[in-house]
């Protein structure tokens, strides 16, 4: 069997390849694009998870309610926490770097200037060369008098020697600004760095440390003890290296700010661990700081799924679920065939349901605070989770549920941090609720499966209650109570949202189906007025595909609506139709054939059209385009043949087929094969039980031969069960009655005759059939009722 193909790719045919391919790939994408905007949907709505949580708690407030954790929590401790990184923080000693190079590299300058510098027979410019390395050398501009005193000073290579040697001493030692605060560092520890090494180094014994006053003192000194310099250029080179020198060992804040950030940040959190069902305050205690704590961490235990790794993961686990049992059910399951129309419902009904779960559970925070004792989890069981459900079984079909269900348990379990128990109370009440509301045809069947929802959600509550380990308590009635409820609450709200769906996404359920099948509808109080004949016939199809229908298990209350609308487009031009010219003139009589066969293809364009116009849904429309496939005309197209000269032109049989398609679902098949059958049965003569199942089996037979039937899922099985169906139908239509005696108008003269004659009114007589009385048009609407 070919690949069914919905009416829109059928339409599509005549497009050019390219294009064709073009709008299969945008379909597949737009399928894909679908299933992750609604998996990221569900995951924006599932973080931060939902869960019922204590309220806000001060220290000192008396709690209201016992109080447990649903989990383990390991909660962080931050004032010990703060304690030990203050600590580790306080511990780093204060970091000094210390330039061992520095001293050298300026003595040795110092002593090339001495050698070099001062040459007698320098010029002018030499001279200011010098000026402007020495100012260089030592940070200041030079006076005068310390000019004079250096010149002297580089005439001797003994005062030379002196001066270098002093200022050795002196910048070997480690120069501070504040010998008392490093002393004080000192005892808390200090962390010396070398910079012209870049390596820490370790003090042994006292550090040689002294501050820029001792310094320069030691420095006098030095010069003094040469005795080659004499006092007053002593006293002037002091007074030069008093504004020079500068310290070697200095304080590092910023390193040392690091180095304390870096201890800090090597403590790890300290964390304490709160047992699952572990008591965290019980009812009537005063809270403590520490129980504040944990009641805190129960708040945040939703605030974990924030972060940005666990919602990609759940998008992405989301993601995979949807796209897997899509695509499985699509290549495994038959009856899993949905278009774009049923993914969007189906995405919005997920969304929907998650959106009504999330304010479920904060009306059942407001309610825990009003009824603190009844547990936190005892409101879980009162969500109505198996809304979804039904709304997909009573739009769609069982298949498209059961992987539904499937769903939206999962992530049920991911709402709810992970629990098992919540996804199975899910999955077993959506396949119920979905059970008992198949076929719904009144608002009492919705009632009808809540109270079968209730009830099998209390056993499964009483389950899953003795399976964690708990025995007979007062909470268990409260989720039993909770139970009970759910199905009355999913049953409100599948009645208030069924008609929203039906105008949304134009869905023809069977309450839609119901209120079509009301015989006062405009359209089919149109068709009994205008077309009396083609009425009568839809009624019997009716009745003829609605037995069919129960007995191969196909939807029998849409066969007999769509029976009752497939031929409304005849009431364009009603008395080109046989049944409705009541034994007048037939107007196909003056009519070329090819023409006659026009009409009669034109009443399914029109029907399509007058369908649409009165919002009768895809449903009814695709059976009114396609109850009569690709059949032969063979009535006008016998005719034709017979008018045209076979020598001269040869006559088309494609001109004289319907346009088509041909039944794509069982339900168009069977209203093809009762519409035939029906028409035929007319043609009996002597329409006994045995003649009447042989004209349904050859109709049948001649149907299927013709290819009619191909592209639908009717199996021989369904062919004979249905012939035997119209058999018997037909049989009750064309019963047989007994004879009277004697004619009754004889009956009445033989009364009139004997004196017995009653006021009745006489019958009409069998001559009276062909009288013909003209009558106005109100008496014809009082005759059909309509008055």
């Amino acid at each position: 069997m070919s690949e069914r193909k919905t009416d829109r790719q059928r339409s599509q045919k005549s497009t050019s390849l390219l294009g064709g391919i073009i709008s299969s790939l945008d379909g597949r994408y737009q399928r894909q694009l679908l299933l992750f905007l609604l998996a990221l949907s569900l995951t924006f709505i599932i973080i931060p998870k939902g869960g019922l949580t204590p309220g806000y708690h001060n220290p000192g407030d008396i709690a209201a309610r016992d109080i447990k954790s649903p989990r383990e929590l390991l909660i962080p401790d931050e004032v010990l926490t703060d304690r030990k990184r203050q600590s580790a923080e306080d511990a780093v000693g204060a970091f000094y770097d210390y330039d061992s190079e520095a001293g050298v590299t300026q003595v040795n300058r110092l002593n090339q200037l001495l050698e070099t510098g001062f040459g007698a027979e320098q010029s002018v410019e030499a001279v200011e060369q010098v000026k402007v390395e020495a100012d260089s050398l030592f940070g200041v501009a030079l006076t005068p008098d310390e000019w004079r005193t250096l010149k002297k000073i580089s005439e001797s290579k003994e005062a030379v020697q002196a001066l270098r040697n002093s200022l050795l001493e002196i910048l070997s030692y480690q120069i501070v600004n504040d010998v008392k605060l490093f002393q004080a560092d000192m005892k808390r520890g200090i962390i010396l760095r070398d910079l012209a090494t870049d390596k820490i180094l370790t003090f042994e014994g006292e550090p040689s440390v002294i501050d820029l006053n001792t310094a320069r003192k030691r420095f006098a000194d030095a010069l003094a003890e040469s005795r080659v310099l004499p006092k007053q250029q002593i006293k002037t080179v002091v007074s030069l290296i008093d504004r020079t020198i500068r310290p070697n060992l200095f304080f590092n804040q910023s390193e040392t700010a690091h180095q304390k950030k870096m201890a800090r940040d090597t403590v790890t959190e300290v964390l304490y661990q709160v047992k699952r069902g572990e008591m965290i305050v019980r009812e009537g205690e005063r809270i403590t700081d520490n129980q504040v704590l944990k009641l805190q961490a129960m708040r945040k235990i939703g605030s974990d799924s924030k972060n940005i790794q666990t919602a990609v993961g759940l998008l992405f686990c989301t993601l995979i679920i949807l796209y897997v049992s899509d695509r499985f059910a699509s290549r495994n399951i038959r009856k899993y065939n949905l278009n774009d129309r049923d993914l969007l419902f189906l995405s919005t009904t997920f969304v929907g349901l998650f959106v009504l779960i999330k304010l479920a559970i904060f009306v059942s925070s407001a309610l825990e605070s009003a009824f603190p004792y009844i547990e936190s989890t005892s409101y879980y069981y009162v969500v109505p989770f198996a809304v979804g459900a039904m709304l997909v079984r009573i739009v769609l079909n069982s298949e498209v549920t059961v992987f539904f269900a499937f769903l939206a348990a999962i992530l049920v379990g991911f709402l709810f941090g992970n629990n098992l128990f919540l996804t199975f109370y899910t999955f077993v009440g959506s396949l119920t609720a979905a059970h008992w509301v198949r076929h719904c045809k009144e608002r009492a069947t919705l009632y009808r499966a809540s109270f079968h929802l209730s009830i099998v959600n209390v056993l499964t509550v009483i389950s899953i209650h003795f399976l964690v380990g708990h025995g007979f308590d007062l909470q268990l009635l409260y989720k039993s109570g909770f139970g009970l409820l759910n199905g009355f609450i999913c049953a409100v709200i599948v009645i208030g949202t069924i008609p929203l769906i039906e105008h949304l996404f134009k869905y023809t359920t069977d309450i839609k189906l119901l209120e079509m099948a009301n015989m006062h509808s405009p359209v089919l109080r149109e068709l009994m007025i205008q077309a009396p004949g083609t009425y009568h016939h839809s009624v019997v199809v009716g009745n003829l595909v609605e037995a069919a229908a129960e007995e191969i298990n196909v939807n029998p209350l849409l066969c007999r609506v769509a029976a009752y609308y497939h031929d409304i487009g005849k009431l364009r031009k009603p008395l080109y139709f046989i049944e409705n010219t009541g034994g007048g003139e037939n107007r196909h009589d003056k009519l070329a054939p090819s023409m006659s066969a026009l009409i009669l293809m034109a009443h399914l364009k029109d029907g399509v059209e007058i369908a649409r116009e009165n919002k009768l849904g895809d449903q009814i429309i695709n059976i009114i385009r396609q109850h009569h496939g690709t059949a032969l005309i063979k009535f006008f197209y016998d005719k034709a043949k017979k008018q045209v000269d076979e020598n001269v032109q040869q006559v088309s049989e494609r001109d004289y087929r319907y346009p088509g398609p041909k039944p794509q679902t069982r339900e168009a098949a069977l209203i093809m094969l009762a519409d035939a059958v029906e028409a035929a049965s007319r043609t009996l003569s002597d329409p006994t039980p045995a003649r009447t199942l042989g004209m349904v089996q050859k109709i049948i037979n001649n149907i299927f031969i013709d290819g009619q039937l191909d592209e639908c899922e009717l199996s021989l099985k369904d062919m004979h069960m249905i012939t035997k169906s119209f058999a018997r139908v037909l049989g009750g239509i064309f019963h047989h009655r007994v004879d009277y005696p004697e004619p009754v108008h004889k009956e009445r003269v033989t009364e009139k005759k004997n004196g017995n004659d009653s006021n009745r009114e006489r019958a009409t007589g069998p001559s009276d059939k062909n009288t013909k009385v003209k009558k106005s048009g109100a008496d014809d609407i009082k005759r059909l009722g309509m008055s």
